[in-house]
């Protein structure tokens, strides 16, 4: 006897029927899927640098405690046990683990040189010696020692700093303990974690 569409249907609706009312569960079969996908990988705690929220992120990868192996990112999921976003993440957070695998993300220092129609690859340590270049220049041109009634200010307002959503406390304490130092007033962070 061949089955047809129609028996297919009725033998489905009957089986779904008969798991509902005797009670068939597969929360236990959904779980032990979840602890397969992640069953070698370690588990890193962090925070989805996306927004000011600070949602707890757990990622998971594998290869990062075996020699010559380049770590993986493999799952990417909400933290449970994080008080803001108990295990939920919008759909940009969900998106972490796309954002950490992407073959385009930009991972050393680039410059474009005036003039220039393309960005350059340059070292770390030749990026921060430009920066600092310019940032003593900025502060020597514009430094202002005193205001219009002969106050002594020293400020250089011509500076200014945003700190990012992923910045520590102990970070942006630096950050404005230099940027003091320096005379910028115009400072702005997202200090949270």
């Amino acid at each position: 006897m061949q089955p047809t569409r129609r028996d297919f249907l009725k033998f489905t609706t009957v089986g779904g029927v008969a798991a509902a009312v005797f009670g068939f569960d597969l929360q236990p079969a959904y779980a032990q899927l979840r602890v397969l996908k992640i069953a070698r990988a370690s588990e890193t705690r962090s925070t989805c640098p996306y927004c000011s929220v600070s949602c707890g992120v757990i990622i998971y990868t594998i290869g990062d405690r075996a020699k010559n192996v380049t770590p993986q990112v493999v799952h990417v999921e909400g933290d449970p046990d994080h008080p803001i976003n108990r295990g939920t993440l919008c759909p940009k957070g969900a998106s972490l683990q796309q954002d950490i695998l992407n073959e385009r993300r930009i991972v050393k220092p680039q410059v474009r040189r005036p003039g220039s129609d393309h960005w350059e690859d340059i070292s770390w340590d030749a990026a921060l010696s430009e920066i600092a270049q310019k940032v003593k220049k900025t502060r020597d041109d514009s430094f202002i020692e005193k205001d219009a009634a002969g106050k002594t200010v020293n400020r250089c307002e011509s500076i200014a700093f945003t700190g990012g959503c992923t910045d520590t406390n102990e970070f942006n304490y630096l950050v404005v303990k230099t940027m003091r130092a320096l005379g910028v007033v115009h400072l702005e962070n997202q200090a949270r974690v």
